[in-house]
C-alpha cells in the first residue's frame, strides 16, 4: 500500500523514492570526496612498502601491534563521533523549542484577538509576521547571514522602494526597521522585544489575564534559552589539540599497518590498508559535519525546508484567523472552496462533525 502524501511537512518529506542501495552511493550524500586523498596517500604509501619488502629487504612488523594502535584509534574516533552527533541531536531539539514557541505563542494571540477592532488586528497580524521571522532570523543568524541593516519605508522614502538585502524578510518585518548586526546585536533578540511589547500591551488592554500572559512570556524564555544554545553549539568548537592527535594518530596508524601486515598478506596488504584507512577517515569526515549542524550539506538539518514549512502552517493560521473577524465566520468551521492544492474540492467541516457525531 502507498504512503498517503499530506501537505503538513511537505517540504521536509521525502518524495523520491531511493533509486539505488545506500551501499552503492558515492556522490549524494556521501564524504568519499572528503577522504579519497589520505586513502589513496595510504595505499600509495603500502605500495612502497611492500615493493621495498619484496626488493630490497624484509620490513616487517610482528602484527601484535596492531591491536595495541587500534583501541586507542577507535577509542578516539567514538568520542569524536558520539560527541558531533550529541551536537546535531541538540541542535534539532533545539529548533523544535524554538518551533514549538513560536506555535503556542502565535496561537494565543490569534485565539484572543479574533474579536478584536481593525486596529489592533492589524497589530496582532504584524506580531505573528514577527514570530514569523524570527525563524528566518534564527536560521541566517546561525549561518552567518546577518539581517538586513534596513527594511526600507516607501513612505519615508520612495526611491527605497520595496528592495530589502534578504527577500525572506520582505513581507514580515516591520517597514522602516534597523537592523543592528554591524553593532553586535543578532536580529532574532531584537525581534523578540516586539514580542515582549505586545505581550505588555495586551496585559494592560486587557486581552490576556496575568497569568496567561506569564505563560506567553516563559514560552519567549523559552526560544531565547534555545536561541542562546543553538549559538553555542555553532560557535563551540572541538579543541584543537583533540582534532591534531586524533589526525596525527589516524596517519601514524595508517602508517604502521602495512609494516603489519605485508609478512602475512604480500600484496593483499594494499587493498586491505585502502579499506582499513576509508573506514576510519569516512567515521572522522562525518563527524567533522556534524560538528556544526546548520550548514547546506546534506547531513545537516534541514531548516530552510523546515522554515518553510513552519511558513506555510502559520500562513494558514493567520488567514483563517482574518476570516474569523468577518460576520457569520467562524475560525476552521464553515464552507471553503478548494481545499489546498491537493484539488480535495469543497469541506464542509459542519456536516462533517454531524455525519461523524
Amino acid at each position: 500500500m502507498d504512503p498517503i502524501t499530506t501537505v503538513p511537512f511537505a517540504r521536509t518529506s521525502r518524495h523520491k523514492p531511493r533509486r539505488w542501495p545506500l551501499a552503492l552511493r558515492f556522490i549524494k550524500g556521501a564524504i568519499h570526496g572528503a577522504i579519497v586523498l589520505p586513502v589513496v596517500l595510504h595505499a600509495a604509501f603500502a605500495v612502497l612498502i611492500v615493493a621495498l619488502d619484496h626488493n630490497v629487504r624484509n620490513l616487517g612488523l610482528p602484527p601484535s601491534i596492531i591491536p595495541s594502535l587500534s583501541i586507542v584509534v577507535g577509542l578516539m574516533l567514538v568520542f569524536r563521533h558520539q560527541t558531533s552527533y550529541n551536537r546535531f541531536w541538540d541542535g534539532q531539539n533545539h529548533l523544535t523549542v524554538i518551533i514549538t514557541s513560536v506555535r503556542n505563542l502565535t496561537r494565543s494571540f490569534l485565539a484572543n484577538s479574533h474579536r478584536f477592532p481593525l486596529a489592533d488586528r492589524v497589530e496582532t497580524d504584524r506580531i505573528i509576521r514577527i514570530l514569523i521571522a524570527i525563524l528566518y532570523a534564527t536560521k541566517n543568524h546561525l549561518r552567518a547571514g546577518w539581517g538586513p541593516a534596513i527594511i526600507p519605508d516607501p513612505a519615508i522614502n520612495p526611491s527605497t522602494g520595496d528592495a530589502t538585502s534578504i527577500p525572506e524578510y520582505s513581507d514580515l518585518l516591520p517597514r522602516g526597521l534597523y537592523g543592528c548586526d554591524d553593532r553586535g546585536l543578532g536580529l532574532v533578540l531584537q525581534l523578540t522585544f516586539f514580542v515582549e511589547q505586545y505581550i505588555k500591551k495586551g496585559t494592560d488592554n486587557g486581552w490576556f489575564h496575568a497569568p496567561q500572559a506569564s505563560q506567553m512570556q516563559v514560552q519567549l524564555n523559552n526560544m531565547v534559552d534555545a536561541y542562546g544554545k543553538m549559538e553555542t553549539i555553532r560557535l563551540t568548537s572541538v579543541p584543537v589539540a583533540h582534532l591534531i592527535h586524533q589526525k596525527q594518530v589516524l596517519a601514524l596508524f595508517g602508517g604502521v599497518l602495512p609494516f603489519a601486515l605485508v609478512d602475512q598478506m604480500d600484496y593483499w596488504a594494499i587493498p586491505v590498508v585502502m579499506l582499513v584507512m576509508f573506514t576510519l577517515y569516512g567515521i572522522d569526515a562525518i563527524a567533522s559535519q556534524l560538528e556544526d549542524p546548520f550548514g547546506y550539506d546534506r547531513t545537516d538539518i534541514k531548516m530552510d525546508f523546515i522554515v518553510e514549512d513552519i511558513r506555510s502552517e502559520i500562513s494558514v493560521l493567520l488567514e483563517e484567523w482574518k476570516k474569523a473577524g468577518e460576520p457569520g465566520y467562524e475560525m476552521f468551521v464553515g464552507r471553503r472552496q478548494g481545499a489546498g492544492a491537493g484539488g480535495r474540492g469543497r469541506i464542509d467541516h459542519a456536516n462533517h462533525a454531524n455525519g461523524a457525531s
